[in-house]
């Protein structure tokens, strides 16, 4: 082959990579948008005149003969998170693209920031401490209301859940059991948080509040003392020992990362990340998880500090659902403690099996 037909060749094959590349994005590239709820009142007797919402969609929504919603799935985000974590490529690239699990040419994805989080209205905006105490019935609620009166969707294939979004798929399976064809919770516990689990919650909304800097919510600047300490708390909660001796396996390296945290901790909003945290405080489904129609497929990992295995709270909350199954995954290479939620290789083959158990 000639020199130039072989530098045309590698222009041509340069050109596709770049439109394989590019048509992938444009798969991933959500449509956005915010639902107003007006007089949204809360749980606690507060009221807002406008709640935001902001969300995310992928696709199209299809619906049956009877004008039935028939391929919706929401994925609800965990604390201090936001609907746009999902588009990590660890989450996104293994399960919307063509042909894989959850591809967007075949379902309509919606990604909610919950109340207090993301793009969605929460104390940051003005409000500061004055912004309603919401809790997880409340966030609950509003992504209700979201999915039926702001996209007009009346039934959903599926909802899944990561950490606080794992618990909120359990109140929505009790709360709305028709609503849903199938529920898939990662990485919680169907109880009251209490334990350890309500220990590191306790300690890190005690740093911010009892920070002076913070000034009862009214700070000019943010409380770093207290931010500082809620972020070592989240690394701590977060962490997965196999994965962290293999990546930080000496001193130094250790304590870089354990730097590099703190350096993070400059990104949080205090009275946010109390809010966040503190929402959790009224959680506990436990009583009414006989309530659920959904098939169930629950999973947690071995190597999580929030929900450990140890506990064996999952084998026995489960049974009280009447078509559930609960899997612990041990810990190996794919698993990244309480993270393991959003690395789908780890998982992706029981929500599979989910899909195909609840088909109609």
């Amino acid at each position: 082959m000639s020199r130039h037909r072989i530098a045309a060749l590698f222009c041509f094959i340069s050109i596709q990579l770049v439109l394989a590349v590019a048509s992938r994005a444009q798969q991933f590239t959500p449509q956005e948008g915010d639902f107003v709820l007006r007089d949204f009142g809360f749980k606690s007797g507060e009221k807002l005149p406008d709640l935001r919402l902001h969300y995310m969609t992928f696709g199209t929504l299809a619906r049956d003969a009877q004008g039935r919603a028939t391929n919706a799935v929401i994925i609800l985000h965990g604390t201090g998170g936001s609907g746009r974590q999902f588009l990590a490529p660890q989450f996104a690239n293994a399960l919307f693209g063509s042909g894989q699990l959850l591809d967007t040419n075949r379902y309509y994805v919606i990604l909610p920031d919950g109340i207090g989080h993301g793009r969605s209205s929460k104390p940051s905006d003005g409000l500061h401490a004055r912004f309603p105490q919401y809790d997880y019935d409340d966030m609950v609620t509003a992504q209700y209301r979201l999915v039926t009166e702001g996209l007009k969707v009346d039934h959903l294939r599926l909802v899944m859940g990561t950490s606080m979004g794992c618990m909120q798929s359990w109140m929505l399976g009790e709360v709305y059991p028709d609503f849903m064809d199938a529920l898939m919770p990662l990485a919680c516990l169907p109880v009251e948080i209490a334990g350890r689990n309500r220990m590191w919650r306790k300690m890190l909304i005690d740093a911010i509040r009892n920070d002076p800097e913070w000034k009862g919510g009214e700070y000019t600047a943010q409380p770093r003392a207290a931010l500082r300490t809620a972020q070592d708390l989240l690394v701590i909660a977060g962490s997965a020992p196999l994965q962290g001796q293999k990546n930080y396996p000496t001193r130094e390296a250790a304590d870089k990362y354990v730097e590099d945290a703190g350096a993070r901790s400059t990104s949080l909003d205090a009275n946010d990340l109390l809010y966040q945290v503190n929402a959790s405080r009224t959680y506990d489904p436990s009583a009414g998880l006989d309530r659920i129609k959904a098939p169930v497929m629950y999973v947690n990992s071995a190597d999580d500090f929030i929900n450990p295995p140890e506990l064996g709270i999952a084998e026995r909350e489960i049974k009280k659902v009447k078509n559930g199954r609960f899997v612990l995954l041990p810990i190996s290479d794919l698993t990244r403690g309480h993270g393991t939620h959003t690395s789908a290789a780890a998982w992706q083959q029981y929500l599979d099996e989910l899909l195909r158990g609840s088909a109609r």
